[in-house]
């Protein structure tokens, strides 16, 4: 993405505040303007001392007051038009910033499994934080400052011919030479942080695997090398960033050096011209009070283009994201089924990561509403990625996927997986209390659902126990609990969202043998009613089940009851010895 495309999208993001965008930009017209006249009825003003006035204090004070009047009337207009401008300003970035980063966090949330399976989150964490920020930094900026900036360099500074071509010509030669230096700085450097980026990239993955592990990090005495490794990666990002920093220095020397030559030499053509009779003292003090001017405005755009440029890259990388298209989306005409009966269709579905390795292959198969599907097979197998094409976590290449009859395409994401119930393999908990993680399916549920939902998941004798009770707060990824507690948690959620499909990934795998067969006794009663796919790696979980689906390398192998696989001597019936031989 080029850089003037990327600050167009900048200002495009202002769109729904248009208005107030417009008014600040006219504001900040006036503003400029109202900063060059200054120092022009300035100097008219020392024109007006140093010529003849009328004898007498009052005769002169009248003559001077329509100037005097005039030039304090335009201080006082810059003193409240920038405070209006700096006070909407702050609101405009402050609400956009957060409105913008409330459509990207949505944004990625909606994005395909896929998409975050090849993505760190601390990497996503990174580019949505320092994105906002960037974008709040630099609309308050523009609007507050830098926008009065440019008008008065680019607009009004060629206005200054008209009032002495001679002595504007010094500051037309600093501006064109100013513009050629940024020009070369940011062709040098605009490439050099990309590099940098990706350095603050790595380095907040770094961190962020090291943090979220660090159960990991501590039993295994990682400590020093993980700590190491960060202070490499530091070291490395400041090599590539020193030379960024040395060619913004070179510019900031430069323009300072630049714009003290320009003093001078407006002060020495001035005297001069004065001598010449082509100049004022007045015109004099308005020029070098422009340059003052101009030396601070030259200063800001070199700081503000240091800063666009340093985070330009951070931009780039936050619509990059923001521009990823969801391979798995709505589409125009899909709507919301309501309540499922449970009627699941797999037609010849498959499926491949890579384009070369299929995951499932020409998958099909009926579960009727109230059936219980039992998946099993080797890991690796396709079982899960079999489900997850269900619930929509991908959408297969080749085949079709019907709900009650309906392609699941049709449905809403949202429609479509408020009917299905997941209980993973590996628990996936909030950083928040047992009610809240409770509530994921169900917000509206009563404290009497959620109870009862506990109960029969055999997890409110460990609620009950914990002080705070269901307001419990149970640490990043549920570590405040044991893995027996995480998984009944999520036995609950699901049965409290009360779906008419059921998936259960190894819901009982974190499970003691008393507690597993309590939960899978309340699981039984659970299940009664809904269609329910099960994936087990023990056998003896799947004997009630009205069929079992064996996989092998992503295709169904087998299929029938228990009883009917066993007998038939095939690959189930070779599992089903391995697991229950007795041990020599």
């Amino acid at each position: 993405m080029s850089f003037f495309r990327i600050y167009l999208r900048v200002l495009a993001l202002l769109r729904s505040d248009a208005r107030l965008a417009v008014t600040l930009a006219v504001a900040n017209i006036a503003l400029a303007a109202a900063q060059f006249v200054e120092p022009v009825l300035f100097g008219r003003i020392v024109d007006a001392l140093s010529g003849a006035l009328p004898a007498g204090l009052e005769p002169a004070a009248w003559a001077l007051l329509p100037l005097v009047g005039t030039w304090v009337g335009f201080g006082l207009f810059i003193i409240a038009a920038g405070t209006l401008v700096a006070w909407f300003a702050d609101r405009l970035a402050h609400r956009r910033r957060n409105l913008v980063l409330a459509d990207y966090f949505e944004h990625v949330l909606q994005l395909p499994l896929a998409y975050h399976s090849g993505e760190h989150s601390g990497r996503q964490m990174k580019i949505m934080l320092s994105g906002t920020d960037t974008l709040w930094w630099l609309w308050v900026s523009f609007f507050r400052e830098h926008f009065a900036a440019f008008v008065f360099i680019v607009i009004l500074l060629p206005a200054s011919l008209f009032l002495n071509w001679r002595l504007a010509l010094p500051l037309l030669v600093l501006c064109v030479a100013f513009v050629a230096l940024t020009v070369v700085v940011i062709h040098k450097a605009f490439a050099l942080q990309r590099q940098v980026e990706r350095h603050y990239s790595e380095l907040a993955e770094t961190a962020a695997d090291a943090l979220g592990n660090i159960a990991l990090v501590q039993s295994y005495a990682r400590i020093e090398i993980e700590v190491s490794g960060l202070k490499s990666l530091v070291d490395s990002l400041l090599r590539a960033q020193m030379p960024v920093l040395s060619w913004w220095a070179i510019a900031a020397v430069l323009t300072r050096a630049g714009t003290t030559l320009t003093l001078l030499v407006i002060l020495l053509v001035g005297t001069y011209l004065k001598l010449l009779g082509l100049a004022s003292v007045g015109q004099i003090v308005s020029f070098m009070s422009i340059s003052a001017m101009l030396i601070t405005r030259l200063e800001q755009a070199v700081s503000f283009a240091n800063r666009l440029f340093t985070d330009a890259p951070k931009l780039a990388d936050f619509f990059g994201v923001l521009d990823t298209v969801p391979a798995v989306r709505d589409r125009p005409d899909a709507f919301d089924p309501g309540r499922v009966r449970g009627l699941v269709e797999f037609n010849t579905v498959s499926l491949s990561y890579d384009g070369r390795r299929s995951a499932v292959a020409d998958l099909s198969f009926t579960a009727l509403p109230g059936d219980r599907i039992a998946l099993v097979g080797p890991t690796g197998s396709g079982k899960s990625t079999a489900l997850a094409l269900l619930y929509r976590a991908f959408d297969p290449q080749t085949g079709f996927i019907k709900v009650d009859g309906m392609d699941v395409r049709g449905f809403t994401l949202t429609g479509l997986r408020r009917n299905i119930g997941v209980v993973f393999q590996e628990t996936l908990l909030f950083n928040r209390s047992i009610a809240e993680n409770l509530r994921v399916g169900k917000p509206d549920a009563s404290d009497e659902e959620m109870r009862d939902a506990a109960a029969r998941a055999q997890a409110l004798d460990f609620i009950d126990r914990n002080p705070d009770g269901f307001e419990a707060r149970i640490g990043e990824r549920g570590r405040l609990l044991s893995g027996g507690e995480r998984q009944r948690l999520a036995i609950a959620r699901a049965l409290l969202k009360d779906p008419p499909i059921l998936i259960l990934d190894e819901a009982t795998s974190a499970l003691d043998p008393v507690t597993e067969a309590r939960v899978t006794a309340a699981l039984d009663e659970v299940m009664k009613g809904r269609t329910t796919f099960v994936i087990a790696h023990r056998l003896a979980t799947v004997r009630e089940a009205t069929r079992i689906l064996v996989f092998q390398n992503g295709r169904i192998a087998e299929t029938g009851t228990f009883d009917e696989l066993v007998a038939r001597g095939g690959f189930f019936a070779e599992l089903v010895q391995a697991q229950f031989a007795p041990a020599k």
